[in-house]
């Protein structure tokens, strides 16, 4: 079998004009380059160049050998781009983890979108409030609230500006008043989440400074963020919800903010993987549609009676 090498010596040699030539061009010293002509001639049991001092030039045989071994190394090029390509396409299939609320009523359609650009990504989406663990479960990449804790993952912020935003439905708020001061919580019924055992009941706010901690109650405790602010809105409780999570209904007056002047918890959204590895095309591709849709989504926070909303309420 003809080395690749030796055809590419041949080819350059015929195309320089020289073999010493095509030695520098592919970086060989002129013995490797004569040594790689010879053997090519040894195996098809034909001279290939006629050379003198001055000149080079392919023989009768070499003329008809000279076609065919520009096809094969032009095909092996072609097969080289054929696999960097499809090392950038986005493909194969992509196992994602993300908030219940977030995913349900804002990801779902994006996600069906992307799909539709992408149609040779096969996803499964897993929709939990649960943190999955990167390094022992299947799933490739998560979308969390807050700064990731383990400094071994590596996280890209999708929305670093988000925080939480106390809310209720205008109804709730009719029927019970509106909170003047953190501490006022303690008499409403307050919609508090369960994460894993705990169960987040220790709101915090500031002003001027100053963090203003309170501890709720209420009768509705769930595990699942999307229950919550479907709580919220049927008017059972006041909730503290990431205001991606609210947002469409804050902006249709579902639901009312309150303590609008005291700043809130941050609840930075990003998109983790367990190892630079991870960051496959499609995570890649992935994260930059997002990036694109949360800035469009984020950018028209309007509340419903067209007064702006701040997207990331002051850390006061």
């Amino acid at each position: 079998m003809e080395r690749v090498e030796d055809l590419l010596v041949f080819v350059r040699a015929v195309e320089c004009g020289s073999l010493s030539g095509a030695a520098r061009e592919l970086e060989l010293t002129a013995a490797v380059a004569s040594a790689a002509l010879k053997r090519l001639e040894k195996s098809l049991g034909t001279s290939l160049l006629i050379r003198s001092t001055r000149s080079l030039r392919p023989t009768m045989d070499g003329e008809r050998y000279l076609e065919h071994a520009r096809a094969v190394l032009a095909s092996l090029d072609a097969g080289r781009h054929a696999i960097a390509a499809a090392r950038q396409a986005i493909g194969g299939s992509l196992t994602l983890s993300v908030p219940s609320d977030l995913g349900r009523n804002v990801l779902l359609p994006w996600l069906a979108e992307f799909q539709a650009l992408h149609p040779a990504l096969s996803l499964q989406l897993r929709l939990t409030d649960r943190l999955v663990d990167l390094y022992r479960q299947p799933v490739d990449v998560a979308l969390r609230y807050g700064n990731p804790a383990d400094s071994s993952l590596v996280a890209m912020p999708l929305v670093p500006d988000n925080r939480r935003v106390l809310c209720a439905s205008p109804a709730y708020f009719a029927a019970h008043g509106e909170p003047a001061t953190p501490a006022d919580l303690r008499r409403h019924n307050c919609i508090r989440m369960v994460v894993g055992e705990m169960v987040h009941s220790r709101w915090l706010f500031t002003l001027d400074g100053e963090t203003h901690p309170v501890v709720v109650e209420g009768r509705q405790l769930s595990d699942d963020g999307d229950l919550a602010r479907r709580w919220a809105v049927m008017g059972q409780g006041v909730a503290y919800k990431s205001r991606l999570d609210a947002l469409d209904d804050l902006r249709a007056g579902r639901l009312r903010a309150a303590l609008t002047r005291y700043g809130t918890e941050a609840a930075p959204l990003f998109m983790v993987c367990a190892q630079r590895l991870s960051l496959s095309p499609a995570v890649a591709g992935l994260r930059a549609f997002l990036l694109a849709r949360f800035e469009v989504y984020v950018s028209g926070d309007v509340g419903p009676t067209g007064q702006a909303i701040s997207f990331a309420c002051a850390n006061r």
